[in-house]
């Protein structure tokens, strides 16, 4: 069988055709959900982009692996040790040793691991493909290298081909040709001018006032055409979604080179596609536009889409699932063994008996822009902050994902009961994770040690003078008053 797993970056799930967008971003992404299972409640454990496609590649989980963050000690894999052997030993493999173990020819192309340090990422491809820019590619610049290695192999037996793309994530950069599609099209309706005029009075990174980050708002430095300076009506809103929205469009053009190189090929039918991301991206929840900063369900909810070879029909499943989880799933699907040290469960059974199934509950974390750890059970989701990277948050926020799906509402003082019980979920996962742990460590409470989210480290000193100087003073001695310890 032969793998394709399509890795875009900073995608949302609910800005695509087929979990519901009414603009059509993604016609070739949806004609690909049309035959196979889309997931609808798959989540990252840990974000963004540097923990998250840890706990992918290796199965486990961030407070397993050591890597929760994006700079400092958090940013590196836990050291084995004594029991470190000559190589990988069996129950430590990743997902891609774990295919290869099982027949696989794995190739990856991606500036991930450059752009991050991540070296570990290159365990166990045969071959690997940079295209060189650290994440600043478009996809015109990754899908040639794509079609290239399948003129040469695509029609041998046993490969997986991961594709990574970026053109969903700022400085959106989609070419200036291909103009605005959504041109005449209205932003998501659920932003209103009430919520934004609140944002924009409000403070934090990457909110209304300063969306492309505090540095760039004192500089004023705006590093995309497609996107205005702030964001004070849903005028400003519509051009910087319309900015997103382009990227996503962009990425699923050139998915669509793909499926056209798989048809000429003679292998589309024949190929395993997995469509995915490494987090999605607030627009707007929680003051925060197009960026990754929180434990959310925005943040940590992803697309899945799998297509079986072979199969013709939609079906969707609402189980509760990690994305390792699903990780896990395709490899059993490929033929592959799970390892001992996961955290991932395998639902391959399942999957195969077309049942859904996931877990009870999820508990998924942040700690690049803020520290914050959340459960997400039932249709709930209790987001705990232990740092709230300069933002406008309380300890506790608790919202309703059915029905206040962009988070408005906080619940938290009106339903107590759920708070306690999603605190019982939180302490149960903690006590777990610190029994089946090396060395009993929490890389978070390393991350607060260390002065805190790594992106943010550094506001302190600036910040608060940048909101005196723009008439929110109260926000400033807010903070200087918070953190003062930092």
């Amino acid at each position: 069988m032969r793998i394709l797993y399509y890795d875009i970056d900073t995608l949302r799930p609910d800005h695509l055709g087929c979990y519901g967008y009414s603009r059509q971003t993604s016609p070739n992404i949806d004609r690909v959900a049309s035959q196979g299972v889309r997931f609808n409640n798959c989540y990252v454990s840990d974000a963004p982009c540097l923990p998250s496609r840890v706990a992918m590649f290796t199965q486990r989980l961030g407070i397993h692996t050591g890597i929760v963050g994006h700079g400092g000690t958090a940013a590196d894999m836990k050291i084995q040790g004594e029991t470190r052997g000559f190589n990988v030993t069996n129950d430590r493999k990743g997902l891609v040793m774990a295919l290869g173990d099982a027949g696989y020819y794995t190739v990856s192309i991606s500036p991930f691991a450059q752009r991050h340090a991540a070296w570990w990422f290159y365990e166990g491809f045969r071959e690997i493909y940079n295209p060189g820019k650290g994440g600043q590619e478009r996809a015109d610049e990754v899908i040639p290298l794509a079609l290239d290695w399948l003129d040469r192999k695509g029609a041998e037996d046993n490969w997986f081909l991961h594709v990574n793309v970026w053109d969903p994530h700022t400085p959106y950069r989609t070419p200036e040709e291909q103009g605005n599609l959504f041109k005449e099209e209205p932003a998501p309706q659920w932003l209103t001018d009430e919520i934004i005029d609140q944002h924009y009075k409000s403070y934090g990174p990457h909110s209304a006032h300063e969306p492309h980050g505090i540095f760039e708002a004192i500089n004023k430095e705006n590093p995309s055409f497609r996107t205005p300076n702030e964001i004070k009506s849903r005028k400003e809103f519509k051009e910087w979604i319309d900015g997103y929205d382009m990227g996503i469009w962009y990425a699923d053009y050139y998915f669509g080179k793909i499926l056209s190189k798989l048809e000429e090929l003679g292998i589309l039918h024949d190929t395993m596609i997995i469509i995915t991301s490494d987090h999605g991206e607030n627009q707007g929840e929680l003051n925060i536009y197009g960026d990754h900063q929180t434990a959310d369900a925005i943040t940590n909810k992803v697309p899945m889409i799998v297509h079986m070879p072979g199969e013709s029909r939609e079906r969707v499943d609402n189980g509760l699932y990690y994305q390792c989880d699903i990780g896990a799933t395709i490899l059993e699907l490929a033929g592959g063994v799970t390892r001992k040290k996961w955290d991932s469960i395998s639902f391959a059974n399942s999957f195969k008996e077309c049942k859904e199934a996931g877990r009870e509950y999820l508990v998924v974390s942040q700690n690049a822009w803020s520290c914050q750890r959340a459960v997400i059970f039932d249709e709930y989701i209790l987001i705990k902050t232990y740092h709230d990277g300069y933002k406008d948050f309380p300890e506790y926020m608790l919202f309703d994902l059915k029905n206040d799906p962009h988070e408005t509402h906080n619940l938290a003082d009106e339903r107590l009961d759920l708070v306690q019980k999603g605190i019982a979920l939180l302490n149960k996962w903690y006590d777990k994770m610190m029994s089946t742990s090396d060395d009993g460590i929490d890389p978070m409470q390393i991350v607060l040690r260390e002065g805190g989210p790594f992106h943010t480290r550094k506001l302190f000193n600036v910040y608060p003078d940048y909101l005196d100087k723009t008439d929110r003073p109260h926000h400033a001695e807010s903070i200087r008053k918070k953190h003062r310890r930092d």
